[in-house]
């Protein structure tokens, strides 16, 4: 098995239709969830099969299916588990905060989450790939939401001039690449650098280029 994912056991921990769990089926999702996850991360959904996650979780197929009626099931809850992880930080932006540290805290809140969740951010970056077939209703509605409520604020900050005109959307849009690049393209980064970590690094250069792009002149 992998290291714990807390993302994993939250989705474990997550209760369907007000049923509460007991301590052995909330371990035994979670062992299931953090073998789907290490599946998924590494074949992508339509590679993953339930006999792999049955091996990786060391239970059988039909125990696997006691808790998960489908492979579709399991990827929804990480799914799921993974959005209200990484948007959380958005969703902690506040508008009555000095504006540049706000984005700034957010952007390394980002690349945390980035060094701490590399397997979520791939499965998350499979799914959009194939088109966010489980996904898309969220992106349109929740995050679609959220994204514009932020850009609300970061659009008042600029008309202020306490940060410097900016396209507040495409700043999301550039924190989120700039961030989740060193998960999703982990193995390239470590190729090119040749170390396992550039997170210290990365943060001290993220933290230059927002600031002098936000800066007011």
């Amino acid at each position: 098995m992998t290291e714990t994912s807390a993302i994993a056991q939250g989705a474990a921990r997550h209760t369907a239709n007000g049923k509460s769990r007991t301590r052995i089926q909330l371990r035994n999702r979670e062992r299931i969830l953090q073998a789907a996850l290490q599946v998924f991360s590494q074949y992508g959904f339509r590679g993953a099969t339930l006999d792999q996650i049955a091996g990786e979780s060391g239970l059988s197929k039909p125990n696997l299916l006691y808790y998960f009626p489908s492979k579709e099931a399991m990827h929804q809850d990480l799914l799921q588990a993974l959005l209200t992880a990484w948007l959380d930080p958005l969703r902690a932006l506040d508008a009555s905060g000095d504006p540049l540290e706000e984005i700034l805290a957010y952007v390394k809140r980002k690349l945390e989450l980035a060094r701490d969740y590399p397997r979520e951010s791939r499965l998350f970056a499979n799914e959009i790939l194939q088109g966010a077939p489980r996904i898309l209703p969220i992106l349109e509605t929740d995050l679609r939401a959220l994204v514009d409520e932020t850009a609300e604020t970061i659009r008042g900050w600029c008309a202020a001039g306490r940060l410097a005109p900016v396209d507040p959307v495409h700043l999301i849009f550039s924190i989120w690449a700039l961030t989740q690049h060193y998960a999703d393209f982990q193995v390239q980064v470590t190729a090119v650098l040749g170390q396992d970590n550039p997170f210290e690094a990365a943060e001290a250069h993220l933290e230059t280029l927002f600031r002098r792009l936000l800066t007011p002149g």
